[in-house]
């Protein structure tokens, strides 16, 4: 399985390894650049190849990776983490969709770099997320921006698992149609998700876009209640963003207690998720 969109076509598909599987390790080691493609007008996908060509990366679900590369003139590395686009089911190599913010080093890094040159990546402890199967009866997923790319891996699990029966409600916010990352993709697998998965699209600068039809502005209480299952014990509301998104919704990432939205409508602690 390879070409630059090979995780962004097809559908889903349930390739999990539990953690302490993953090729990389706590150790920096390189794997080279290979292939690299624009997506959007703003995001690049980077297919990187592993050491082993006959082995999957064997990373567990949502779970992340760190890349790092040292800046001219700076005696700091520049680290970020990434959550693969990827699943187990590519041999031998990985994709990450970057967004290429201007004045980003990692990105900007990254879309320039020669193919065929190394990047350094590791996998630590912290970097394992939250583990499938889920066991909730229904998910929410509040998402802004490339945020989405846990929820992807999230999705392979739930949607490619045969007998899963999760029912998923994502709400999406970008600022424009141009900006939402993966939207082929993840309307063709609620399409095809038998009722199973809905994709509410958000956009927070659509005024001037006479072809949008869906929500606009920002996810809102409103949204939520018409869209999302109510607080309880067999929910679960993952949410991944920018920081100010945390902010509003249930509070900072390192804050175990659910404030902001969220909070005021009931959900606690143990039905929230923050990546």
């Amino acid at each position: 399985m390879s070409g630059s969109l090979s995780a962004l076509v097809g559908p889903p598909t349930a390739a999990l390894c539990p953690p302490g599987q993953c090729v990389f390790t706590e150790e920096w080691s390189p794997a080279k650049l290979v292939e690299r493609s624009q997506i959007t007008h703003d995001v690049i996908l980077c297919t990187f190849a592993l050491s082993d060509a006959s082995k999957p990366m064997g990373l567990s679900t949502c779970a992340c990776i760190l890349s790092k590369f040292h800046e001219e003139g700076n005696p700091d590395p520049i680290v970020r983490p990434y959550t693969p686009v990827s699943t187990n089911a590519l041999i031998g190599q990985f994709q990450l969709a970057l967004k290429v913010y201007p004045g980003g080093k990692m990105s900007e890094h990254l879309k320039g770099l020669a193919i065929g040159s190394d990047v350094d990546f590791k996998h630590i402890a912290p970097n394992v997320k939250l583990q499938y199967p889920f066991g909730k009866k229904t998910i929410t997923m509040l998402v802004g921006g490339t945020g989405i790319t846990p929820m992807i891996q999230a999705l392979h699990a739930v949607l490619g698992t045969e007998g899963d029966t999760t029912q998923v409600t994502m709400l999406y916010g970008n600022k424009t149609q141009k900006d939402i990352l993966c939207k082929e993709l993840l309307d063709s697998w609620a399409e095809n998700s038998g009722g199973r998965l809905k994709i509410v699209h958000v956009l927070s600068d659509a005024k001037d876009d006479a072809d949008w039809k869906g929500e606009t502005g920002f996810i809102t209480k409103e949204m939520l209640t018409a869209h999302a299952a109510p607080a309880s014990d067999e929910t679960l509301v993952v949410v991944c963003g920018p920081p100010p998104m945390y902010n509003v919704f249930c509070g900072p990432r390192d804050q175990k207690e659910v404030t902001g939205m969220l909070g005021d409508m009931g959900y606690t602690a143990g039905q929230v998720y923050k990546f």
